[in-house]
This record gives C-alpha cells, structure tokens and sequence, in this order.
C-alpha cells in the first residue's frame, strides 16, 4: 500500500487532473513564481498522453497554454518590446526599437500570418479547443506580459534543440559520424547544447531558440512542430516509445507600466521572469522485456541512468533534510538533475504525476515506482521569492484609459478642437452689463439740448464706474501680490524645511547604508563561521558514526558473550544438579550406614548397662580393702571442690561479681514449645519479663533481650541454647535487636567416662574431654579462664 496527496482513477478528465495539479503552477506562474511538472512511470503507462492529451480532450500542456493567454490576454506588450538575451536574462526595448524589429520581421521572405488568421493544422486543432476559459483571479492590471516558449529533449544524456531550423548550405559538404561527405539533400543531425549558470545561480541552455508567443495556437503550434523532431520508436512494450526526456519552458516576462500607464517602465530591475517546465520523462523499461538491441539498448540504457540519477537526488535531499545532514546532492551526473537543480534547491515548486499500467507484467516495476514516488513527497524545500517594488500607484492603467475615454467624448460633444475664446466670451458681455446703457445719440434738430446732456451724464457715470473697478482691480492686485508673496515665503520656508528633512534623511540613509555594509560583513563572517561550524559538523557526525558503529559490533560482541556465558551457566547447572542429586545419593547412603551402625552402638551400650545394673544389683562378698583402692577413692575427694549440687537452686558461686546485667531490664523470650528441662543449671534473669512471643510494647520496656532455643543434639540429648541482645530505637519509630552472644547449656550422659591412667599427670579441662562427673561440674561451676558469664553457662560465641 502507497500513500499520496490524490488518486485518480482510469475514467479520470483530464479538466479534473489539470485543476488539481496544474492550475496551482499557472498561478504562481503569473505571480511570478517558477514551477516544474513532469510525468514519471513505466514506459507505456500514459505519461505523454497525459501531458499531451488526444484529439477532442486535451492534455495538461494545452490547458496551461490556454490559461496563461486568458488571462494576461489584455495585458499583453507588443511583440518585441521585452527581448531575452543569452545569458538567461531578459531586456525592455523602446517603442521606437521595437517597432523596427517587428518591421524587420514583416520584411523577411515568408512572411508570418497574423494570429488571427493563421490556419491551424487539423493534427492538433481539436487539442487547444478548450472551452473551460479558465484563468487566473488576480492578475496585476498594471503590468504588461509577454510569454515565450522553448523546447529541447535530452537524449542519451546530451540536450538537443527542437525548434532549431538547421542550415541548408548546398555549397559547403557535410560530414557524418563516419568522417565521410553525405549528399546535400540528407538531414544532418542537430548540434547538442550546453548548460549554463546565470548571475542568479539558475540553470539554462545555451543558444537554445526561444520564440514569443501571442496566442494559444501559436505556443501549441510551437509544440507541435518540435514534437515531430521527437525521437520515438517501436518496442515490444509500445508502438510509440519515448526515446528521450522531453522539457516544454514556458517563460512570462511582466514589467510594470510608468506612472502615465502608457509605456512599460524602462528598468531592468522591476522586470520579473518566471518559468513553468512541463517534462514529459521517458519510461523505465527492463531491456529483457522490451527485447531491446542497437541503439534501443543503449537508449534504455541511458534513460534507466537518468532515472536512477533522478532518484538519488531525491534520497541524498531527503537523508539531508531528516538526518540534518550536508551530503553533497549529485546534480551533475545527469543532464536531467543538472537542468533541474534551481527547482530541488527551492527555486519553486515541484508536482509530480505518476503513471502506473494496472497490467500483470509491470507489477514489479510499478512497485518501484510508486516507493520512489511515495518517498519524494517527503521532501519539501522552500526558499520565498523576492519581487521588486515599483513604487507607483495602482490603477494606472484603468485611469489613463478613462481619461483617453473622457476627452474623446468630449471631442465629439463639440465638434472639433477647444477653444479659448468660446470661454471667454460670455464674461466679457457679464462683465459690460454692469455698466449703464448709453442713450440714443442721434441728433435730429439743432436746438436739441437734451440729447448730448444724458449722453455726457452716462459716460461721466460709466467713468467714474470704470474708475472705481479700476481701483478695485488694482486693490485685489495688490491683495493678490500680497498673497503670492505670503505664499512664495511659506513655499520657501516648507523647502527649507523639506530640505533640512531631506538631508537628515539622507543623513540617516548614509547611517544605514553603513549599518547594512556592516550588518553584510559581519554575515560574511558568520556565513564563513557557520561553513567552518558545518565543516566541524561534519566531521563529528562521521566520527559519531564511526563510533555508533564500533558501540554497535561492541554490543553485538557483548552479546555473544553473554549468550556463550548464558550457554556455559546453563551447562554448569546442569553438571551442579547432576552433582547434587550424586552426592545427595551418597549422603543419603552415609547416613543409612552411620544409623545403623549408631543403632548397633546403642544396642551393644543398652546391653552393657544391663551387664552392669546386674553387677550393682547384685551382693557383693566382703573383701578386704586394698591401698590402691584406698587411693582411689581419696583421689575424687582431693579433686571435689564443691559439694554436690541441690536440685532446683542456684549453683554456688566461688568468684563474687556483679553480673553485667545488673541494673538492665530484660525480655525473656521462651516460645510455647518449649520444654523443662531438670539440670541443676538453669538460665534465670532478675526483673525480666517473660513472653511467649516477641511484641514491640515489651521490647519498648526493655533495652535487652534473651531468646530460649532447644534443639536435639547428635547424641539423641537436648540442647538448650540462650541468645541475647540489645534492644534499640529504630528512626521510624520502631524497636529493632542486635544479637550480641549465645550460650549453650548441654547435657552428656555419664556412661563415656574414662579411667585416668596415671593421676600425675592431670590435662587441663579447657583442650581435654572431659572424664566423670565431678570433672564436668567443677568445670562448669569455675567457668573457662578469662569467661565473663555466670557459672553453669558456656561460652561458645564472641560479643560482636
């Protein structure tokens, strides 16, 4: 599954496919932004189809065509008035210049048919008859435009010009690949262009023909007639196959007007020239389908190179873009990706359209197709266009024709030329009312008195009115002259003013001008640190790859080892079970032996003591006494030191000290298990209290604590074992006890005791086993040397 911005389906319009995908491109064309579209898939999927279209329904290159000229159709400049140079630039000629190169142009041999008239060719006349009108919202009225057309195809990797009319020279001979002369009537091959860079880093063709357009059939007759140059071929995958890249331009040249809105502003810096490319690539193909030989291998061969160079482009920008990388972007190993760099740099936008057949046999490729193109979409690189500022008022174009529209209706209202007196007139004869009307002047009778008195009076009258307008006239004069001069000083005084404004602008222009050379050096300098910090970036990202590597085959080391270590642990396990259960065996066999032979032990003891409570119990005959006897029987009483010791009371102490614990509380801990036992030796604490089972309120009581433990010994007798420590405040609040000692109390019966053999030599009772009775109560009485325990308790353990 592939995902993409939108899918069209087999039945799709072509109206459709070019409202979402094209119209964008033709705005921004017309606001002065460049665009490339071009068509991508396996070949035979419909890529020029949907470029070209087919007769009745045309394709996405005629409909932008028609766009363009319905909508700058008005505003269009006169032929020749914009002039492209060859560096990729664009010049503004004067009326004069202009209208001499289209003179020229009307004097050549074959003279052009104007738009109007021209007779389209029934091939493609049924493609460019649109009849959407479609066109843009906002267009500037205050421009003019002018569209020019080019069109090349990239062959085997080398740029060729379609509307290049080769030279006919019937004189000089022609040469071929083959170093040989070829007759005047054959076709010579075109000369391949070269690319170039212009002063703004965009890349162009050299001497590449670009022609001005007026019209939607003359661009699309343009088109046609280097769409026949267009090499095709036969395949086994389609009758008529792409052999080349094939790249329409579409150039729009917009200058504003000057401030009268009638000719166009002769400043190079406010013409804007944009561009929209339609490519039209050729598909990728296997050659073990297409059964490709000859030439075709080698064409496949370089439109699969092409293609592949296309796509690396487009991963190296987006490993850049994800990963914060500065990878170097292959432009140059293509003529298709050098032509196009300016468009992956930023200098535009980018649509792709991807053709897939639905046929069984291009499942793999398409495949690749749709993972390439699915991949470009995550690349987005944006860089804002800069458009020069005029200056001058909007609707200079609409006003200058309302003007025009006014005056000559006001032409055919009079009936010819203004004139100055027709204004004039009327106040004169307003201004001669004013005065009194001269009387009849003639005189019929000489005795007439009265007619020449009225006729004197009136004039005295129309004197002294024109005495009185005079002084009125030069009154206002004077008023007037006042006024000029009031006005010519607040005139001066404002240019001063403005003047003084004017310098302390400048002033401030100077300021910023130095701040701005200021501001660029210090960009240089940081633009030089950043390439430098870059450089440094790079490094570190290498070695940090580098390193990411080592971690990387370090761990899976580690791994291993830990997976050999988990392997070895697994088999020492197995060898300690099987060693275990072994040796369990064993022991299990030892102690069914040692039982038996404890159970013989006990049997042959068990019948000594009957031997011997038959000998006690039986009468003994009275002998006479012999002196070693004698001896024997003083020998015990000499080493008794101590009477025999009463049952349940304290054994006698021969050293009195106070007992450490004097004065100290304890907690006598003696479980419910516990048993009596009924030696003469018995552990007993003062002002202890006594507990079945340790709780924090009696441990809170005391600072000491003593645990009663019995057990059964090896010899089938029980051991009882006293455990003491110290009872302490824990810091959450509890009571907590540090075991510090544990004495032992242990019975043994007497049967194990050993005659002395001489009374000489006595062994000390600390290293020797002790031989009767009085031996083990005088020791346990007078306690080991240097123990500080109360008698009847032995000391097994060290204070910790």
């Amino acid at each position: 599954q592939y995902s993409f911005k939108e899918v069209f389906g087999t039945l799709v319009a072509q109206k459709q496919l070019f409202d979402v995908v094209a119209k964008p491109l033709v705005e921004d064309l017309i606001h002065g932004k460049n665009g490339l579209l071009f068509t991508y898939g396996v070949t035979g999927s419909g890529k020029t189809h949907t470029m070209t279209g087919s007769p009745g329904d045309g394709g996405l290159l005629p409909r932008c065509l028609d766009m363009i000229f319905n909508s700058i159709g008005p505003f269009q400049a006169k032929r020749f008035v914009f002039k492209l140079d060859d560096k990729n630039g664009v010049d503004v000629q004067c009326e004069v210049d202009a209208l001499l190169e289209r003179q020229k142009r009307d004097a050549m041999p074959v003279p052009k048919t104007p738009a109007g008239k021209r007779q389209m060719d029934p091939e493609f006349a049924d493609m460019i008859n649109v009849q959407d009108h479609c066109r843009v919202e906002e267009v500037d009225e205050d421009n003019v435009y002018s569209v020019f057309v080019s069109y090349i195809e990239i062959y085997n990797n080398y740029i060729y010009d379609l509307l290049e009319e080769a030279p006919f020279e019937p004189i000089k001979p022609k040469w071929n690949s083959c170093t040989t002369p070829v007759r005047n009537g054959d076709l010579i091959p075109p000369q391949s262009k070269l690319l170039r860079e212009d002063q703004n880093h965009n890349m162009y063709v050299t001497g590449c023909t670009e022609l001005e357009v007026k019209s939607t059939e003359e661009a699309f007759e343009v088109f046609w007639r280097g769409q026949k140059k267009r090499r095709i071929a036969n395949t086994q995958l389609n009758r008529e196959s792409s052999r080349s890249h094939s790249v329409f331009i579409i150039k729009l040249a917009q200058a504003p007007l000057d401030a009268d809105g009638d000719h166009v502003l002769q400043e190079k810096e406010q013409i804007t020239l944009s561009q929209l490319s339609l490519v039209d690539l050729a598909g990728s193909e296997r050659t073990n389908r297409t059964k490709a030989e000859g030439n075709r291998l080698r064409e496949a061969g370089n439109i699969n190179q092409s293609l592949m160079t296309l796509r690396t482009c487009i991963e190296v920008l987006r490993e850049n873009q994800m990963y914060g990388t500065n990878k170097m972007v292959p432009y140059r190993d293509s003529k298709l990706t050098h032509l196009f760099k300016n468009y992956f740099d930023g200098e535009g936008k980018v649509r792709m359209i991807v053709c897939v057949n639905p046929k069984a046999e291009d499942y793999e490729e398409s495949l690749q197709v749709m993972r390439f193109a699915e991949m470009t979409q995550e690349v987005e690189v944006a860089r804002p266009v800069d458009r020069a500022l005029c200056g001058l008022t909007p609707g200079r174009r609409l006003r200058n024709q309302a003007f025009r529209e006014e005056l000559s209706r006001r032409l055919e209202l009079r009936g010819g030329p203004i004139s100055g007196e027709t204004e004039e007139q009327p106040v004169v004869e307003m201004f001669l009312q004013d005065f009194p009307p001269l009387p009849s002047c003639e005189l019929l009778d000489v005795n007439d008195d009265q007619t020449l008195p009225k006729l004197i009076e009136v004039l005295e009258k129309r004197q002294k009115l024109r005495k009185m307008l005079s002084e009125d006239f030069a009154k206002n004069v004077l008023a007037f002259k006042a006024m000029l001069q009031e006005l010519e000083s607040s005139v001066a005084s404002k240019e001063n003013y403005i003047q003084g404004k004017l310098s302390e602008k400048e002033r401030t222009i100077t300021g910023q001008k130095m701040e701005l050379e200021r501001q660029e050096k210090r960009i240089k300098t940081l633009e030089y640190k950043i390439e430098i910090l870059e450089k440094t970036t790079s490094i570190y990202e290498e070695d940090k790859r580098n390193l990411q590597q080592e971690l990387e085959s370090q761990s899976q080391k580690l791994q291993r080892q830990a997976s050999d270590k988990r392997r070895l642990e697994a088999r020492l396990q197995g060898m300690v079970a099987e060693t275990t259960m072994k040796w369990e065996k064993e022991c299990e066999r030892r102690v069914a032996a040692k039982q038996l032979e404890m159970q013989n032990k006990l049997w042959v003891k068990d019948e000594k003591l009957k031997q011997l409570k038959a000998i006690v119990t039986e009468p003994k005959p009275e002998k006479p006494e012999r002196p070693s006897r004698e001896r024997d029987r003083e020998k015990p009483a000499q080493r008794s030191l101590s009477p025999p010791p009463v049952p349940n009371a304290a054994p006698v102490r021969l050293r009195h000290r106070r007992s450490r614990s004097a004065g100290e509380k304890w907690v006598d801990h003696k479980p419910p298990s516990h048993l009596p036992t009924d030696t003469v030796l018995q552990p007993r604490v003062p002002r202890a209290i006594k507990v079945a089972a340790a709780s924090e309120k009696a441990l809170a009581k005391c600072d000491k604590y003593m645990l009663t433990h019995q057990e059964l010994a090896s010899d089938g007798e029980i051991e009882t074992k006293v455990i003491k420590g110290d009872v302490f405040q824990t810091r959450g609040g509890g009571q907590a006890v540090q075991f510090t000692e544990i004495e032992t109390l242990k019975q043994e019966s007497p049967t194990g005791r050993k005659r002395r053999s001489s009374p000489s030599k006595p062994e000390p009772p600390e290293d020797s086993e002790w031989t009767d009775v009085e031996t083990r109560c005088s020791v346990a009485v007078e306690m080991k040397a240097g123990s500080a325990l109360g008698p009847g308790y032995e000391h097994h353990a060290q204070p910790k």
